[in-house]
């Protein structure tokens, strides 16, 4: 069969050398470890009682969500420069259930996005794009891409 040469060719184990190359869960989970473990990210005192968008009834029930959501729009933002906080904003958004009227879509809390940003600003993994939203610097880069090389190794290699 032609195909064998194919299926070869796609189980050989890959080198991994970015954000790309990983799933998006196992860096999210890895990058958001990596925040707190490091301890330069500040969780600010309303983390507990703020609701992420106006679709939603509560607060997270993850105490480390905001980490989870920090690793999230880094890696939005290692793909797709250029995104502010309107975006996220877009990207983040839900369904608001009003009962018996009919669902509308509402977008998500731009004071937490804008948080996030400055805080990878002040950490300098991302700086603001001349043209507008942000992108990742030379130093962000490099420290997602060993984040991902480590998220990438298989659990009985840890």
């Amino acid at each position: 069969m032609a195909s064998g040469a194919y299926d070869d060719y796609f189980r050989e184990d890959k080198v991994v050398v970015s954000v790309k190359d990983v799933e998006a869960a196992k860096f999210i989970e890895a990058f958001a470890k990596h925040l707190k473990r490091q301890g330069r990210f500040e969780m600010p005192k309303w983390s507990d009682v703020v609701k992420t968008g106006v679709s939603k009834e509560l607060a997270p029930y993850d105490p480390d969500w905001l980490y989870t959501r920090t690793a999230s729009i880094v890696r939005k933002i290692y793909i797709r420069g250029g995104s502010g906080v309107g975006g996220f904003a877009k990207v983040y958004g839900g369904q608001f259930r009003r009962g018996t009227q009919t669902n509308s879509w509402h977008r998500g809390s731009r004071k937490i996005i804008r948080y996030i940003l400055i805080q990878l600003e002040e950490m300098g993994l991302v700086e603001q794009d001349e043209n507008g939203g942000r992108k990742i610097t030379k130093e962000g880069q490099r420290e997602l891409d060993t984040v991902a090389v480590q998220a990438a190794k298989p659990d009985d290699e840890e």
